[in-house]
C-alpha cells in the first residue's frame, strides 16, 4: 500500500484548474493559526479543504480525512505547495485503494508528509530565509538609505518573484510527482548542493552588507617625534573597512552568548556617544 500511495494516477485527475486556484490561494496562510503544540496543523488542513471535499462528498468521510491533516506539521511557508501537491495525490490514491478493497493504512500520508517537511524545510530556510530575504534587504535597504523609494520596492520584487514561482510550481511538482521528484534530488544530491550554494551565496551577500552599510572610523591622530600618526590609516592598511568587520564580529559574538539585541544597541549607542565625546569615534 505504501508503494501504492507514492504513485499518482493521471486518471480522473482531482486537481483541476479551479481546484488548482483554490489550494494555491490557500496556502499563503499557512501561519494565520500558528501554535506551538502542533505548528502549522491548521493552515495545512486548510489547504486540504477543497480537494478533501471533492474526493469524499460524504460529509463524515471528509471530516475523518480532514482530521488526518491536522497532526503536528511545520516547514518553511514558501515550499509548503510541494507537500500539498504530495498530499492531494495520496489522499486521491488512498481513496480509490480503499474503493477496490485493498488493506490502507491511514498513517502513511502522514508519514511521507514527516519525511518531507523536514528536507524542504532546510532548503526553503537557507533560499528564502538565508539567500533571497538577505539579498532583498541589502540592495532595498542601500537604496532606501539614498533616499530612493525603489529600495522598498526591490525588496519585494526580489523575495517575492522567486516565492510566488516556486510556491506556484510547486503544486503542480508535488501532484504529479510527489514523492518520486524529491527522493530523486535527495539520491542524487542535488538538495544538498542547493542548500551548500545557497548558503555560501548569503555569506557573500551579508559579508559586502557588513562592508558597505557598517561605518566606522576613528579621528584619533597622534604626534610622535614630529611625525602625525593617523590610526584610522594604520587600521585602512590591515585591511580595507577592520573597525566594521571588527564591530560586526563582536557583535555576532554577543548574540551567540545570548545577548539581547536591544542591549546590544543601547550598548552601542552608549559607545557611540562616549567615543564622541572623548574624540575616539
Amino acid at each position: 500500500m505504501a508503494e501504492n500511495l507514492k504513485k499518482t494516477s493521471k486518471e480522473e485527475s482531482v486537481m483541476t484548474p479551479d481546484l488548482f486556484k483554490k489550494t494555491f490561494f490557500r496556502s499563503f496562510p499557512l501561519q494565520a493559526c500558528f501554535c506551538y503544540e502542533r505548528m502549522q496543523n491548521v493552515g495545512f488542513a486548510y489547504q486540504m479543504i477543497p480537494a478533501l471535499k471533492k474526493l469524499y462528498p460524504n460529509k463524515d468521510e471528509a471530516s475523518e480525512a480532514l482530521k488526518r491533516h491536522l497532526a503536528i506539521f511545520n516547514t518553511t511557508p514558501a515550499i509548503v505547495t510541494f507537500i500539498t501537491g504530495a498530499a492531494i495525490a495520496l489522499e486521491e490514491k488512498f481513496k480509490k485503494a480503499k474503493e477496490a478493497g485493498e488493506e490502507c493504512d491511514e498513517d502513511s500520508i502522514n508519514a511521507v508528509k514527516t519525511a518531507l517537511m523536514g528536507p524542504l524545510a532546510g532548503i526553503g530556510d537557507s533560499f528564502f530565509w538565508g539567500t533571497f530575504r538577505i539579498i532583498g534587504a541589502g540592495i532595498g535597504a542601500t537604496m532606501a538609505a539614498n533616499g530612493s523609494i525603489l529600495g522598498a520596492l526591490l525588496f519585494l520584487l526580489i523575495y517575492n518573484i522567486p516565492h510566488l514561482l516556486i510556491r506556484y510550481q510547486g503544486l503542480k511538482i508535488g501532484y504529479k510527482s510527489g514523492v518520486n521528484f524529491l527522493s530523486s534530488m535527495s539520491e542524487g544530491g542535488i538538495i544538498a548542493k542547493l542548500t551548500d550554494a545557497a548558503k555560501i551565496l548569503g555569506l557573500i551577500v551579508v559579508g559586502s552588507m557588513c562592508a558597505s552599510m557598517v561605518k566606522l572610523s576613528t579621528p584619533l591622530v597622534f604626534h610622535i617625534a614630529g611625525a602625525e600618526v593617523v590610526v584610522q590609516t594604520i587600521f585602512d592598511s590591515i585591511i580595507t573597512g577592520f573597525l566594521p568587520l571588527g564591530l560586526t564580529l563582536v557583535t555576532y559574538n554577543l548574540l551567540r552568548k545570548g545577548m539581547k539585541t536591544t542591549t546590544i544597541l543601547w550598548g552601542m549607542i552608549l559607545i557611540g556617544i562616549l567615543g564622541s565625546v572623548f574624540g575616539i569615534l
